[in-house]
């Protein structure tokens, strides 16, 4: 029921209308997601199933899934031998290798079984005969180097009529494959790892090859019958770099610019600089027609509320930046929709342990997980916000666990990878926070504390659930409940609300289940008054 209610909220706010009642006034439709590509699609079905009950069960709303474009078509023109398949078209899914699709396809059924959304990141590397040479000098950036888009096209038609809800599973007895109702076009097009070259002749290049890659992609979503599906656009990384170099990571705000043809002045490119950039591609797009632009706010092991330094920078401290820029490039340009939407579709804290190089303590990644959900909620252009990752990948055995090349893998889950829960998993099931003083609605006041029951799984507005708010101050042994119960009526279940005290000391939520009687707690949350 949460699953299906996420998405109704947003086409509300689609369509201009109210947000039901109950929900918050600074947001009402900020959904869950979650992303582990290793545990849902290359673990086996036990591992996956298991995933998908657990992340239920914590309340997430949606998985967001890669569908690399080189995992299911590089061996679908010729096989491993070389040897060209004479069959094969790849605008058709059913000419590909049989076994391709399959991971996806269990996927699908299996969410729709267990009741999680499934989300459909399609993006490359694509296989090497869709890719333009790379020059030697670039070698290393084969795999990425100038996608051919009109082959992409081929290749998310192929997705899109596979997973449109009509299509027959020619690998296991012709059963009708669930539908793929969330999209996004290409993952960081503004970082080498994904696209190159990012620089081309002292012009940002990669936002003139995601023109294109996001023209026929959404062209292939059109023709596979997906034109009214939540579609995202962007997938953009965090950071970039001031370098200028072919495979220099651009900063996402200078990519968006780009992307619209808007120069740093804020003005429309025009004449030579117009034509560097191939901005006449805008004439075919006519509007860039996406449900919200799709980020990854990371700050590595900032708190969310410390931005990077550069002005092009987008991480969860300057998040509100995004859609401003994006209202302002839509305007200027006349191609985009008039108020953008965000969906927030990875974020995440490395942890020591157990990777002492890039990781922050287990407790701090906790605080700072709902921190940036916390910003996130408050950001009413803001619709979804993504945990990356379930569980810690294991390190790469070949290099020593000393070494910073064996934690190469992310470490980023809310547990670790023998499965033991870190602080998080608890902070991400129920969240809480004192994020200073408050004035509750008859002029009390004390501090405000915001908390969000996400693994409760529907709201019903006629027998709205209790929360308990309890505090122990400092020096004291116990807890002791503070005022009356919070009646939590929004519908994907945030609650805010004033307590007054006295002193500094540490806050919790409690949820009694109302069969078992069996409490739950939240994440323990410090104020120091």
């Amino acid at each position: 029921m949460r699953r299906l209610l996420a998405p109704l909220l947003l086409v509300l706010v689609l369509a201009g209308l109210a947000v039901p009642a109950g929900a918050s006034a600074n947001q009402g439709v900020m959904f869950s997601m979650m992303m582990d590509d290793d545990l849902l699609l290359y673990r086996g079905d036990d591992v996956r199933d298991d995933t998908l009950r657990r992340m239920k069960r914590m309340g997430v709303d949606y998985v967001r899934v890669s569908v690399l474009w080189s995992v299911v078509a590089e061996h679908a023109k010729r096989d491993r031998r070389g040897k060209r398949r004479r069959n094969f078209r790849p605008d058709n899914p059913r000419t590909y290798p049989r076994g391709n699709w399959d991971r996806y396809d269990r996927l699908v059924r299996a969410g729709k079984t267990l009741g999680v959304g499934i989300y459909f990141n399609v993006t490359g590397p694509g296989p090497s005969w869709a890719h333009a040479k790379a020059p030697k000098s670039q070698k290393r950036y084969r795999k990425t180097w100038k996608p051919n888009p009109r082959e992409f096209f081929k290749f998310v038609k192929a997705v899109g009529l596979r997973y449109d809800g009509t299509y027959q599973d020619e690998n296991d007895g012709r059963t009708v494959l669930p539908r793929v109702g969330m999209w996004s076009i290409y993952n960081e097009p503004n970082q080498q790892g994904w696209l190159t070259p990012q620089w081309q002749g002292g012009v940002p290049w990669s936002p003139v090859l995601y023109r294109e890659l996001w023209y026929y992609g959404r062209a292939a979503l059109d023709a596979s019958n997906h034109t009214n599906d939540i579609v995202f656009i962007g997938e953009t990384a965090p950071l970039g770099s001031t370098q200028r170099n072919s495979p220099s990571p651009v900063y996402p705000k200078r990519f968006i610019r780009e992307l619209f043809c808007i120069s740093p002045t804020g003005r429309r490119y025009t004449g030579a600089s117009a034509r560097k950039r191939k901005c006449e591609m805008l004439e075919k797009i006519e509007k860039f027609r996406y449900t919200a632009w799709a980020h990854h706010p990371y700050t590595k092991n900032l708190a969310p509320t410390k931005r990077d330094r550069h002005r092009d920078s987008i991480t969860m401290a300057n998040v509100n930046e995004l859609s401003a820029l994006l209202d302002i490039v839509s305007k200027t340009s006349g191609r985009g929709p008039e108020h953008s939407l965000v969906a927030l579709t990875e974020f995440g804290y490395e942890t020591n342990p157990p990777d002492r190089f890039s990781g922050i303590d287990p407790v701090l990644q906790a605080e700072f997980l709902n921190v940036g959900d916390y910003m996130a909620y408050k950001d009413p252009r803001v619709i979804a916000n993504t945990q990356f990752l379930l569980r810690d990948v294991p390190g790469i055995k070949r290099y020593k666990r000393s070494s910073k090349k064996h934690w190469f893998t992310y470490q980023s889950g809310l547990f670790f990878a023998n499965g033991r829960p870190k602080p998080a998993a608890q902070a991400y099931i129920f969240p809480l926070l004192a994020t200073g003083k408050g004035t509750d609605s008859v002029g009390q006041e004390g501090v405000n504390l915001w908390g969000w029951i996400r693994f409760h799984p529907l709201i019903d507005p006629e027998n709205p659930p209790e929360v308990y708010l309890q505090f122990r101050p400092n020096g004291a042994g116990d807890f002791s409940t503070i005022g009356d119960p919070v009646k939590v009526t929004s519908p994907l279940g945030f609650f805010e609300a004033v307590r007054a005290v006295p002193t500094g000391g540490t806050w919790r939520a409690v949820w009694i289940e109302p069969i078992s009687k069996t409490a739950i707690y939240s994440r323990e949350a410090e104020y120091s008054g």
